[in-house]
């Protein structure tokens, strides 16, 4: 990568720059209106700070060449990340060879060679697979699959690619040979995903986006189904508690409880605060002994991910923030 000068002057204006998205200010003068992203990098104070916004002032400052990779990559595709996107560092990908650009906010990764990246919105990112192979240096198992899901839902990627980047000699790969089993595509959120691997992690087979039919007329599709039985665990998100939603799934309910089926919605503090009564639930649907100790998996996973406080202040330490 190329190294490229810093003016101390006013700055530039991206409308001159093709590619590039709205004003960003190069220089070290302060103007009213300006928010700062990093040391003499300013983008409108008035305008939404996202990740598209983020990555068009670093490459403004840092070169067009620049790769983005990791946890840029990811919220640049709207993946389901582990911290708000507008907290994250930048993270960019170099040669070897190349000068290491040293700014608060950005996180940089040598490698030997150029890693696979596409041109997405005017910016070079690397590919989804290389992507996620980043994120897993970084990332707990419960927050890399979450990730991985949304990357195999969104349909950016395959679950080949992904394996193909799993045995490769590099960072991150270990990791991600270990989570891909826990992958999967058809979760349509990070609520979904945690309460499919709280049932997975207990030993409890489940099916998930399960549809339920009347003659020809598809009825529902649940989040899970548990398999062998008429229990439809399902994940209550905040858009349930919407008026008009919520009458609409209580009809729902209805029409499935006529049908013989046993939906149960849980919320993300279920979840999190009582999963140990979630299993007690599956295990009368599946009427096997309710053993306590195997919730044991599902709090490993937990405790690791972002959360927890614990798990969170961790993520903030490998991103290089303390508060």
């Amino acid at each position: 990568m190329s190294s490229r000068g810093v003016s101390k002057a006013e700055g530039t204006n991206d409308s001159e720059l093709p590619g590039r998205r709205g004003p960003v200010l190069i220089g070290e003068v302060r103007r009213a209106g300006w928010e700062r992203l990093a040391r003499a990098v300013y983008v409108p104070a008035s305008e939404p700070n996202t990740p598209g916004r983020q990555a068009h002032a670093w490459r403004c400052l840092l070169g067009d060449e620049v790769t983005f990779t990791g946890l840029t990559s990811a919220a640049l595709r709207g993946w389901w990340l582990p911290v708000p996107a507008e907290e994250l560092p930048a993270f960019i990908a170099i040669g070897e060879q190349d000068a290491r650009p040293r700014r608060v906010g950005l996180r940089v990764a040598r490698h030997r060679s150029r890693i696979p990246s596409v041109r997405l919105e005017g910016l070079e990112v690397a590919t989804p697979a290389e992507t996620i192979l980043a994120c897993a240096r970084l990332l707990s198992p419960l927050d890399l699959v979450i990730l991985g899901d949304a990357a195999l839902h969104m349909g950016d990627c395959t679950e080949g690619e992904l394996r193909r980047a799993s045995v490769q000699r590099r960072r991150g790969a270990r990791a991600l040979r270990r989570a891909l089993p826990l992958f999967d595509g058809r979760s349509e959120s990070p609520g979904e995903t945690l309460l499919r691997l709280l049932h997975t992690s207990c030993a409890i087979p489940v099916q998930p986006q399960f549809v339920i039919t009347d003659g020809d007329r598809i009825v529902a599709r649940a989040d899970l189904r548990i398999t062998g039985t008429r229990r439809l665990p399902e994940y209550d998100g905040a858009h349930h508690r919407d008026p008009a939603q919520y009458e609409r799934d209580r009809g729902r309910d209805r029409r499935l409880h006529t049908l013989g089926w046993e939906p149960y919605s849980y919320s993300v503090v279920s979840v999190l605060a009582a999963p140990a009564q979630i299993l007690r639930d599956a295990d009368d649907a599946l009427g096997r002994d309710h053993v306590p100790t195997r919730i044991k998996l599902f709090y490993e996973l937990l405790n690791a991910s972002s959360y927890t406080a614990l798990g969170a202040a961790q993520l903030r330490a490998r991103l290089g923030r303390s508060d």
